[in-house]
């Protein structure tokens, strides 16, 4: 096994390369981003702050914020290009994901079938939240891939910590900024005040997230980067997420 890094290698030397990882980590991506869609969105839960009192909050957001670590993880090691085809992979797996629920939840039960009302509770979409959920993880995830290629460049590969999180800073705040307006502006029991205040509470948790979890993401990065013997830098690479070649 070869545990040494390429020195600042060029994305595009990498095209046709066979990564050993890369598939692995994709699907990493791509069932986190569901399961926290399935498992942790339906569902408010909430806590004491000390001097605060109850706190509520959607509970997915104690897994979802792994995505935008993983994405960190996929541009850093593997370039954004590969970055752009696991974000067009995830997008997809979220579309369909919802149409499939759409279908199972629409289907007439059988007479034999006494749960329908909480499948459809717990399984049933929202059109609205759906569209503002693909819309707001696209346009966040694709943010946040370019500006920790970009910031690489402009660092020459240094200060990864500032990278992660400065992309996470932007990209969840795309995120926020399209997910909360989208999904609850119009909503009802959501006045304008209430939905930016949940916006902008669900951003700074997201951030402090991706802060608490820096340590682990240094880990990965450096054990995939030694194990895969890269170091990519995207000097030329095109930046459109219009396209899922690498």
């Amino acid at each position: 096994m070869n545990d040494a890094v390429d020195p600042a290698v060029d994305a595009g030397a990498m095209s046709g390369r066979v990564f050993r990882y890369y598939d692995f980590v994709m699907a990493a991506f791509v069932a986190i981003l569901l399961l926290s869609n399935v498992i942790g969105a339906g569902k408010v839960a909430q806590i004491v702050l000390p001097g605060i009192g109850p706190w509520p909050f959607g509970a997915g957001i104690l897994f979802f914020p792994i995505s935008y670590v993983i994405g960190d993880v996929l541009t850093e090691v593997y370039g954004y290009a590969r970055a752009r085809r696991v974000i067009w992979a995830g997008t997809a797996a979220v579309v369909f994901m919802a149409f499939m629920s759409w279908i199972v939840v629409a289907l007439p039960p059988a007479p034999t079938w006494t749960n329908q009302a909480a499948y459809a509770t717990i399984f049933g979409q929202v059109p609205r939240i759906v569209l503002a959920s693909v819309c707001a993880f696209w346009a966040g995830e694709f943010v946040n891939s370019y500006v920790m290629a970009r910031m690489k460049l402009w660092s020459d590969g240094k200060h990864l910590w500032a990278r992660t999180i400065g992309s996470t800073v932007l990209g969840e705040g795309v995120d926020s900024l399209i997910f909360y307006p989208l999904a609850f502006l119009r909503a009802e029991g959501f006045t304008p005040g209430l939905v930016v205040t949940v916006m902008l509470t669900q951003w700074a948790l997201k951030v402090a997230w991706e802060v608490v979890l820096t340590p682990l993401t240094y880990a990965i990065v450096g054990a995939l980067k030694r194990a895969e013997g890269v170091d990519v830098f995207d000097r030329e690479t095109d930046f459109t997420p219009f396209r899922a070649r690498v």
